[in-house]
């Protein structure tokens, strides 16, 4: 399937679609395509936000873009990893059976899967801008966030290595 298909069969359920991406085998060029994917659009999600911000505080908009560029595509993929390796470990705490590769891949995909949500809190906070509605629609990617990695890791602890 196309990634934009799987991004849209997970909002219906998030632990079959990976556990199909599970059983196309380890690959760790994948995972890492799906995290920077993911950074990336993140990063795009920002521009509106960061464009306001500039022009409301005249502060300069390429530093401003810089600085989130670094940190969303360079230092937020070392933290996922960081992130899910933890997770990993707290999932062997509490009986889980899967690998590392899993507990990354729950992580990456619940956070590409989620960005058409954080590419909405973006425009909204972009062209609204602080608010109910910025809250309201950074509440909802939150929680599909969890969703989204809670339903893989479970999907993923679940298979042994």
């Amino acid at each position: 399937m196309a990634v934009t298909s799987d991004i849209a069969a997970t909002y219906r359920g998030p632990g079959r679609v990976l556990r199909r991406l599970l059983g196309m085998g380890q690959r760790e060029d994948r995972a890492l395509a799906l995290l920077m994917a993911g950074c990336v659009l993140v990063f795009i999600g920002q521009l509106p936000r960061i464009s306001r911000e500039a022009h409301l505080t005249g502060q300069e908009l390429n530093m401003l873009l810089g600085a989130s560029l670094l940190a969303w595509v360079i230092i937020a993929p070392l933290l996922l990893y960081c992130i899910a390796a933890l997770s990993h470990l707290a999932a062997r705490l509490l009986g889980g059976q899967g690998g590392w590769y899993g507990a990354r891949l729950a992580l990456f995909w619940a956070l590409l899967a989620s960005t058409p949500l954080l590419l909405l809190h973006g425009l909204v906070s972009g062209l609204v801008g602080p608010g109910p509605a910025q809250d309201g629609v950074g509440l909802l990617w939150l929680v599909v966030f969890l969703w989204f990695w809670g339903a893989g890791l479970r999907q993923a602890e679940r298979t042994p290595v």
